[in-house]
């Protein structure tokens, strides 16, 4: 649930752009079953961009907690000081979850790179790319590497967008299969699609597929659908 602001306007960082929105998603799936806010801002400067965003789950039924049961946080900026679709790209990752039985934090990922986007001429079909390194706090093996897609397809004036972002990285981290079973796993996937009808400028309503393999704590392929809603300010 992120990255709209910057699938939508990272193609005009040198025009004098600043939005917000806020989303907000119920989930689905199999442990989920739970309510996510999303709040993102895009603004652009003379020397590039700066995005954020932050999510909110809510209970869910894995973590059978009331109240806020994962927070996180993503701040980007990419610099760009030439007339190319080249850029520099920075990004601190951050977070906390918890449960009924525990709370622990979301390893603090430092990341350092550049990125690439193709459009179109009016900006209604863009791609990005970003290849970066990635140091995660607090891990046996802390220099990794992280590859991230971010798309923008919009149709009918406007009113339909499929976005969306794909995150490939290396994280050792210990997965669980049904039975409970602990096993290793090096290798991360995680991508949000999205679909929105926007009914103006302000109000969409939508829906996201995540689809990850061994994320958060699950081993292989998981997949967990929302209904969302989303104000753009």
């Amino acid at each position: 649930m992120k990255k709209f602001l910057f699938i939508v306007l990272i193609t005009v960082a040198y025009t004098s752009v600043s939005a917000q929105n806020i989303q907000t998603h119920y989930d689905f799936g199999n442990d989920r079953q739970m309510l996510t806010t999303t709040i993102e801002m895009f603004k652009t400067d003379d020397y590039g961009s700066t995005f954020f965003f932050v999510d909110f789950n809510y209970g869910g039924k894995v973590a059978n907690v009331d109240g806020v049961s994962l927070s996180y946080l993503e701040i980007a900026r990419d610099l760009k000081f030439w007339d190319n679709p080249f850029t520099i790209h920075a990004e601190y990752n951050s977070g906390m979850f918890r449960t009924s039985n525990f709370s622990a934090p979301i390893n603090s990922a430092y990341l350092f790179g550049g990125g690439y986007t193709f459009s179109n001429s009016d900006f209604s079909k863009t791609l990005t790319l970003h290849a970066m390194y990635k140091y995660i706090e607090n891990k046996e093996q802390n220099n990794s590497f992280q590859l991230t897609a971010v798309w923008g397809l919009h149709f009918l004036n406007g009113k339909v967008s499929f976005t969306g972002f794909s995150d490939f990285w290396k994280e050792e981290n210990v997965v669980f299969d049904e039975s409970g079973a602990p096993t290793n796993a090096e290798y991360v996937f995680l991508t949000e699609p999205q679909l929105w009808y926007n009914f103006n400028d302000h109000l969409s309503a939508g829906t996201e597929v995540e689809v990850s393999s061994n994320f958060g704590g699950h081993k292989g392929v998981m997949v967990n659908p929302t209904l969302a809603m989303r104000w753009t300010f």
